[in-house]
């Protein structure tokens, strides 16, 4: 990466450290997590263009228990898909949608708790039909933690060989950028006081030392895909640029037909579908 952009992250980052901002998430645990199974749970969406099947993968406990606790509670029946953005992914899950008005904005309804990411990456990815948490962003959200309720199904798109590289380094990249924030951060102090002391060349060894911690950190986790990911992304396509940034916690196992109709209908303002779709009912499929 060069020098000078991390030069400018460091400048930007020292700017926002004269700000000054306050903010709070909710971060209450989910309810408690049940005993993993052999046998992964299957979730059936009865929505008003038809049925979609899912299955909860048991590595991501939080999240599998959470939604089947939800499912048993009834808090699925009647949400709209409020988001719905073709060869991208259908979202639903805001609890404040059921009996939202035609101009209503949504998009913030939740149960009132977050849950902890479960990265299992990358096992499990942004294929097409993959199940995978809403969560807020990296501004409000650095943990990444997925909200209580709002998920969404990948529809994505297929990529090229070539577009796929082109995307690793742009993740390399985005990766490295966000290692030196955080690397700035932890040294704004230091950095504060030889600014103030106009140190030019002790702050010119800091952006070097950061920059080589920057590569050697990045080097731990290369974002290089799998050989799975890129058939995937190749064949029946997906959403690669999020992976290991949200949470994938199942995958359609039926009713992706569903799926497209859902993700070509007309939508207006706020990607919101002009016409309803809802889930009539979820259930556990036994």
């Amino acid at each position: 990466m060069k020098r000078n952009l991390f030069l400018t992250i460091m400048m930007v980052a020292l700017t926002l450290m004269s700000c000054s901002a306050t903010g709070s998430e909710n971060q209450a645990e989910a309810p408690g997590k049940n005993k993993a199974k052999n046998k992964m749970t299957k979730v059936e969406l009865e929505t008003s263009l038809g049925n979609i099947v899912v299955e909860l993968y048991n590595e991501t406990p939080q999240h599998r228990d959470n939604f089947i606790k939800l499912v048993k509670e009834g808090y699925y029946d009647g949400v709209l898909f409020h988001r719905v953005i073709k060869d991208f992914m259908i979202q639903t899950g805001d609890g404040n949608s059921k009996n939202a008005g035609p101009e209503t904005t949504l998009g913030d309804g939740d149960p009132g708790y977050t849950i902890e990411a479960e990265f299992v990456y990358p096992k499990y990815f942004h294929k097409r039909g993959a199940l995978a948490a809403a969560r807020t962003g990296d501004q409000v959200n650095p943990e990444r933690r997925s909200s209580g309720s709002q998920f969404y199904i990948v529809t994505g798109k297929i990529f090229s060989s070539e577009d796929l590289q082109m995307m690793e380094k742009h993740l390399t990249d985005g990766k490295k950028q966000e290692i030196f924030r955080r690397l700035i951060m932890e040294n704004q102090a230091r950095i504060k006081e030889l600014q103030e002391s106009q140190d030019m060349a002790a702050l010119d060894a800091l952006q070097k030392e950061l920059i080589d911690k920057t590569e050697a950190e990045a080097a731990l986790s290369p974002t290089k895909m799998t050989d799975e990911q890129i058939d995937a992304y190749t064949s029946i396509g997906g959403t690669p640029h999020l992976d290991g940034q949200y949470t994938v916690f199942g995958e359609v196992v039926s009713g992706m037909d569903v799926v497209d109709k859902i993700q070509n209908t007309t939508t207006g303002r706020g990607d919101r579908p002009t016409v309803d779709i809802r889930i009539v009912k979820a259930r556990i499929v036994k």
